[in-house]
């Protein structure tokens, strides 16, 4: 389902948009969302993305330009969850904050990661399959593992930009 309120860029493709649930985000001109994946209010994603299916986009996720996000992906945007308050209330808006999470220009996160909130993923960085991301990704960094730490630097980093090659 596609609500009313979404904000659809100029020649948005959503892959079975009865399979969809988006509501009250905005997406980029010239992205492509897959089935399955939910995009939640007040997330934003780029010009020219590619979201995969059975992806998580929630509240308080922005993607930049070009931002490849694999089958799977689950963002995260509360770092101590709970269903209710200490007195066994069910919580509110009120009763939590949404901690932001930035993904850059260029950026790709293979399948079935997992984004912690309050990080950014830098431009051009590359998100091994399966990793947990805890901590924020230098531009052009290469991490995996969990949680996920740098193991290298992406083939089309500028020669500028300096990121170990390895740290295993």
């Amino acid at each position: 389902m596609i609500a009313s309120n979404v904000v659809l860029g100029e020649g948005v493709v959503v892959h079975h948009p009865d399979l969809v649930n988006l509501y009250g985000c905005s997406i980029g001109p010239g992205t492509r969302i897959g089935t399955f994946v939910e995009v939640q209010k007040n997330a934003f994603i780029g010009r020219n993305c590619k979201v995969s299916s059975h992806s998580f986009i929630c509240e308080g996720v922005t993607l930049g330009d070009g931002v490849f996000v694999g089958h799977g992906v689950m963002f995260t945007n509360d770092r101590h969850p709970r269903a209710v308050t200490a007195d066994g209330q069910l919580q509110t808006d009120d009763d939590w904050a949404v901690i932001p999470t930035i993904v850059g220009d260029r950026a790709s996160i293979g399948s079935n990661a997992t984004i912690m909130p309050g990080i950014t993923i830098g431009e051009g960085a590359l998100v091994g399959a399966g990793a947990v991301v805890t901590r924020s990704v230098p531009d052009y960094a290469v991490v995996s593992g969990v949680p996920a730490v740098i193991v290298g630097r992406a083939k089309d980093a500028p020669h500028k930009i300096h990121v170990l090659e390895s740290v295993r």
